[in-house]
């Protein structure tokens, strides 16, 4: 999944690039309102964590852009401003959730995770298809086995956003083009057989806890997971 920060503080912003990325995001990340539109309306983000109060475009006036544009991206304001009617205009705009500052990472943490569900219509944390169990909030997967053993799956970053991200578009066909946008920043040295090469590792590792082919290729497409026959 990929996260875009707006936040013109550099301790914090690069703060919380630091965490997302070890939890497993891909992140891209500004210091200003400006460059943050161009970014939200160039690329698909899965969720905006946005400052309020920023130089060269306010994140009010971002936000309101945003939404006139009709960029699905789910929205974190960020700010300092904690009156009840700060957060109305927040939400009102347009935001998804408010988090006033001061803030433990641990809470952003958790509504990054509750919004990228949202994003992508999941309720629940824990997604299962057929014998495979991705739990989200911990970002593992598990295969059941016969006679109730499960084995986890010992996955990379990588192979863990990948496996992630086809779940939450079960069964439908996902462009190689749209799985980059989302698993790779704009940090990241991406080479024309990334995708498939990590795909051939999660399914090695699949294969090797004994679940049944689930991840199938869609030829001059891309990949869809799913359950029976491709």
């Amino acid at each position: 999944m990929r996260i875009l920060i707006v936040e013109d503080s550099d301790v914090l912003r690069d703060s919380l690039a630091q965490g997302l990325r070890e939890a497993g995001y891909a992140v891209d990340a500004v210091a200003d309102g400006k460059r943050g539109l161009i970014h939200a309306q160039t690329t698909d983000y899965d969720v905006i964590v946005l400052d309020w109060m920023l130089p060269e475009m306010d994140g009010l006036t971002v936000l309101s852009k945003i939404r006139a544009k009709r960029i699905p991206a789910s929205v974190l304001m960020l700010t300092a401003r904690d009156t009840l009617d700060d957060k109305v205009r927040g939400l009102t705009t347009g935001a998804d959730d408010y988090l006033v500052k001061p803030f433990a990472f641990k809470e952003l943490l958790a509504r990054v995770q509750a919004l990228t569900r949202r994003r992508h219509g999941e309720r629940s944390p824990v997604l299962r298809i057929g014998p495979l169990t991705i739990d989200t909030s911990a970002k593992s997967a598990h295969v059941a086995q016969q006679r109730g053993a499960t084995v986890t799956l010992e996955l990379s970053p990588r192979e863990y956003g990948l496996l992630a991200y086809l779940a939450t578009r079960v069964g439908k066909p996902v462009p190689r083009a749209e799985l980059e946008e989302h698993l790779y920043d704009d940090r990241s040295q991406v080479f024309s057989n990334a995708i498939d090469s990590a795909v051939a590792a999660l399914r090695a590792k699949l294969n090797a806890a004994g679940c049944p082919e689930l991840i199938h290729t869609r030829r001059k497409i891309g990949y869809v997971l799913k359950e029976g026959s491709p």
